[in-house]
């Protein structure tokens, strides 16, 4: 994709996200970004990411995608727009042993995660066939590469992901579309306040020795934006600091 484009980024507001939002505008496309509870962030980073990047379109759009009435609102209106690219960040974490699974919160996760990106890349499709381009991103995990004990649930949600991109890869191929999952492994940001008492052991435990930085997924997202991404389909990509090419990583 060479010349300026619309591209849809859910869950935009903050951390990576935030940081995918500020890479594609900065490569020269149109951004459209959802946020769920973070308006006065989002407002800002629109307006802050507007004014680096002069001549860009920066816009927030509310959205609840555990809202099932809401996303099918949402695809409504934008299955009258044209996108050529979509990111799909939004996340809901749910870590619990599979013993103790509560089925009401691991369902929400899989909406979030799985079932709300399904709707909108139907919704999107249509025009990325037509315009035969098109490029969608899943920020998926390692958690469904490598296993980890309480994170069944989310880690399924995250496996499904990956394995509906392939699928969803291969049936558009052809047409010019490509679709890819990125797999972050521990990502420095605010979803990982919980594991800041084990953070300097967990960090002697990955190879690069440091968790990734939000930039660092937001580069690899940007780069599968451009023209010298056109022949990258159906992957996973791990982000990891060589996390899953060793046996695991524990507290």
């Amino acid at each position: 994709m060479t010349e300026r484009t619309r591209i849809l980024v859910t869950g935009g507001a903050k951390g990576v996200g935030a940081a995918i939002v500020r890479a594609m505008a900065a490569g020269g496309h149109d951004v459209v970004f959802t946020y769920r509870s973070s308006a006065d962030e989002a407002r800002a980073l629109a307006e802050d990411v507007a004014a680096a990047n002069p001549g860009s379109t920066i816009e927030p759009r509310l959205l609840d995608l555990a809202d099932k009435e809401a996303v099918e609102a949402f695809c409504g209106a934008i299955e009258g727009e044209s996108f050529l690219g979509f990111v799909h960040n939004a996340g809901q974490s749910y870590d619990a042993l599979a013993a103790m699974m509560a089925q009401d919160k691991a369902e929400a996760a899989m909406q979030v995660n799985f079932f709300a990106f399904t709707r909108l890349c139907k919704a999107l499709m249509r025009p990325m066939l037509r315009a035969r381009a098109g490029r969608i991103v899943a920020i998926g995990s390692v958690a469904a590469i490598q296993a980890n004990a309480g994170n069944a649930a989310y880690a399924a949600t995250k496996g499904a992901l990956a394995a509906y991109a392939r699928t969803l890869a291969m049936e558009t191929a052809k047409r010019g579309v490509t679709v890819n999952v990125i797999a972050p492994g521990f990502v420095d940001t605010e979803m990982l306040a919980p594991y800041a008492p084990y953070r300097e052991s967990m960090e002697k435990q990955i190879p690069a020795g440091r968790f990734c930085q939000p930039e660092e997924v937001a580069g690899l997202a940007a780069f599968l934006m451009t023209p010298p991404a056109a022949y990258v389909t159906g992957a996973t990509i791990p982000i990891d600091g060589g996390l899953t090419a060793m046996l695991g990583i524990h507290r």
